[in-house]
C-alpha cells in the first residue's frame, strides 16, 4: 500500500470515528438515522443514503429517511437489492441498476428518481441477527469501489448498535410515558373513589358530616371519627386524606385491635436489625405515612405503654425504632377511629386523657344507620350498581316493599352489614328484580320497637348497650360458623387478631 492510500484510509477511519461518537452522542431514532444517513452521502461521495430497518412482524423493510424524495417507504423485505442484502447477508454492489434483475424500479417510478449506481450492506445487531440494510445511490465520480464497501460495512455496523439502543431508549421513553398516564389515571380514579363524592348522603346529619371534611382538608390537625362498627369511620378518613394537599402522598392503615400487644411498638415505629435473632430492620407505620397519613384504626384497644409512646411521636414529631437510639423526623398527620366511648374509658384509667385531646382536635361523629335511615334506599342502590359492575351482570332494581323493608331493618352491623345483604341478595336473585322473598329474614322481621321507655331496672348505658350488642353478635356468628374464626371475623367485618381481641373481653370461648 503507497503513502498516498495508507493516508487516505487513515483519513477514513477518522471519519468513521468521528460518526460513530456522533451516533452515540444522539438518542432520538429518526433523528439517528437522518444524522447516519447524512454523514453516510459525505463519507462515500454519493447522492443519496438511505436505511431500511426489518419489521419482523409484517416482514416488510421499512426506511423513515429517504433523503432527496422525503418520502416514507415500506414494502416486502424480499424486494429490490436491499431486499437481496438482507435475505442473503451479503453486500450488494450495482453499477448498472436498471440492467439488474434484483432491482425495484417502483420507488424510482414513485419519486421520479433515477438509480444509477447502488450500494447495500446488511446491518446486524450486537448478536449477530440482520436488522435491516444500509444503501447508498449513485457515486459521483463513477462507481462504488471496494474501498466503498468496506467503509459502508463498518459504519454500518456502528450503526445498528446504535439504532437498537435508540430503539430500547425509545421503548422504555414510551413504557415510561404510559406509566405516567396510567399512574395519574389511577391516582385521579383514587381521589374521586374516595373524596367526599364518594360518601353517600341524602339526610342533614350525614351532609353536616360532608361539609365539615370539605372545611378541615386543608389543615394538618388531628381528627377523632367515632361511632359503632359498620359505620363508616375509614371511608371518612380516606375522604380526608385524599382531599387533602396530602392526596399524592401515602395513606396508611393500620388495626390497632388487630395488633398482638408484643408487636404494637415495632409495627408502629419499626425495628433495627440485630434487636433479636434473625429480626431484619424494618421501618414502622409512621415513617410509612411520612409526607401523608396515618389512620389508627380502633386506637381504643391501644395499651398505655403504646398510647404514651404515641403521643411522643405526636408532640415531637419523631420516632424512634425498636432497638435505635437515634430519633427520626417524621411529617405524619394522624386521624384516628374508635367505636368506643373513649370518654369512660378515660374514667376507667384504660385511656390516657392527654392523648385523647391530642387526637381529637375535630371530632366527626358517624350516627347508626337506624338514626338516618333516609340514606338507606340510596346506599342500598349504590351497592347494588357497584355489585353489577363489579361482576358484569345486567342492572338491577329493587322492588318497592324491599326498599321499604331495608329502610324499615334495624341494621345492628350498620352500613357494612347493608352492603354485605345486598350482595348477598344480588348474588342469589335468580332475576334482574330483588323481591321480598330474596330477602333475609332478619331484615323481613319488623324492627324492635324503640318507642317504649325502659324501666329504671333496664336502663343501662350507651356503652353497656353497645357492649351487648356486640357481645352477642360475635356469640351468634360463632355459633353460625361453627366457631371457625376466620369465616366468623369476615363476616363481622374484624380481622381474625380483632375477633379473638373481643372474644377476650367479652370471655367468649
Amino acid at each position: 500500500m503507497g503513502a498516498g492510500q495508507q493516508t487516505g484510509l487513515q483519513e477514513r477511519l477518522a471519519a468513521i470515528l468521528a460518526i460513530c461518537q456522533k451516533m452515540n452522542s444522539e438518542r432520538d431514532l429518526y433523528a439517528l438515522l437522518d444524522l447516519i444517513a447524512r454523514e453516510a452521502i459525505t463519507l462515500l461521495d454519493c447522492d443519496r443514503a438511505s436505511i431500511f430497518l426489518l419489521d419482523r412482524d409484517t416482514n416488510e423493510l421499512w426506511s423513515q429517511v429517504a433523503l432527496g424524495s422525503g418520502e416514507i417507504l415500506r414494502f416486502d423485505a424480499g424486494l429490490g437489492v436491499v431486499g437481496h442484502a438482507v435475505t442473503t447477508g451479503q453486500t450488494v454492489n450495482v453499477t448498472d441498476a436498471y440492467n439488474d434483475p434484483r432491482f425495484y424500479s417502483v420507488i424510482d417510478d414513485r419519486s421520479g428518481y433515477r438509480t444509477q449506481t447502488l450500494l447495500a450492506v446488511p446491518m446486524r445487531n450486537h448478536s449477530g441477527a440482520i436488522a435491516g440494510a444500509f444503501e447508498v445511490l449513485n457515486k459521483r465520480n463513477g462507481r462504488f469501489q471496494s474501498r466503498d464497501e468496506e467503509a459502508l460495512k463498518a459504519l454500518a455496523s456502528h450503526a445498528a448498535n446504535a439504532i437498537e439502543t435508540a430503539q430500547l431508549i425509545g421503548d422504555l421513553r414510551r413504557s415510561q410515558d404510559e406509566l405516567v398516564a396510567q399512574n395519574g389515571n389511577l391516582w385521579r380514579e383514587v381521589e374521586s373513589r374516595y373524596s367526599t363524592h364518594g360518601i353517600i348522603c341524602a339526610g342533614s346529619r350525614m351532609q353536616q358530616v360532608v361539609r365539615l371534611i370539605e372545611r378541615i382538608r386543608d389543615s394538618a390537625v388531628s381528627v377523632l371519627v367515632t361511632g359503632e362498627s359498620g359505620t363508616g369511620k375509614e371511608l371518612v378518613a380516606k375522604a380526608i386524606h385524599y382531599t387533602s394537599p396530602r392526596a399524592r402522598k401515602p395513606f396508611v392503615a393500620l388495626n390497632c385491635a388487630a395488633l398482638p400487644e408484643t408487636l404494637v411498638e415495632s409495627e408502629l415505629f419499626g425495628i433495627e436489625k440485630g434487636v433479636a435473632t434473625g429480626v431484619q430492620s424494618r421501618i414502622g407505620h409512621f415513617q410509612k405515612a411520612d409526607g401523608g397519613t396515618l389512620f389508627l384504626d380502633e386506637v381504643g384497644d391501644l395499651s398505655l405503654t403504646a398510647q404514651a409512646k404515641i403521643l411522643r411521636a405526636l408532640q415531637e414529631r419523631v420516632v424512634e425504632r425498636v432497638g435505635g437510639r437515634m430519633p427520626l423526623p417524621v411529617d405524619v398527620r394522624v386521624l384516628a377511629a374508635t367505636n368506643r366511648d373513649l370518654a369512660a374509658e378515660i374514667a376507667k384509667g384504660s385511656f390516657r386523657e392527654d392523648l385523647y385531646y391530642r387526637l381529637k382536635v375535630i371530632h366527626i361523629h358517624m350516627p347508626p344507620l337506624r338514626e338516618i335511615r333516609e340514606e338507606v334506599p340510596l346506599l342500598a342502590n349504590h351497592f347494588l350498581k357497584e355489585y353489577c359492575r363489579e361482576t358484569g351482570r345486567p342492572s338491577m332494581q329493587f322492588a318497592a316493599e324491599v326498599v321499604r323493608k331495608l329502610a324499615a331493618a334495624d341494621w345492628p352491623g350498620n352500613v357494612r352489614q347493608l352492603r354485605n345483604e345486598v350482595m348477598r341478595m344480588a348474588a342469589c336473585s335468580p332475576g334482574n328484580v330483588i323481591e321480598e322473598d330474596d330477602l333475609w329474614t332478619a331484615v323481613s322481621a319488623p324492627a324492635p320497637s324503640r318507642a317504649a321507655k325502659p324501666s329504671a331496672q333496664q336502663k343501662v348505658t350507651l356503652k353497656e348497650a353497645i357492649e351487648d350488642l356486640e357481645r352477642r353478635m360475635i356469640a351468634e356468628t360463632l355459633q353460625a360458623t361453627r366457631n371457625n374464626q376466620m369465616q366468623a371475623a369476615r363476616q363481622l367485618g374484624l380481622s381474625r387478631q380483632g375477633l379473638i381481641n373481643k372474644m377476650k373481653r367479652y370471655s367468649l370461648s
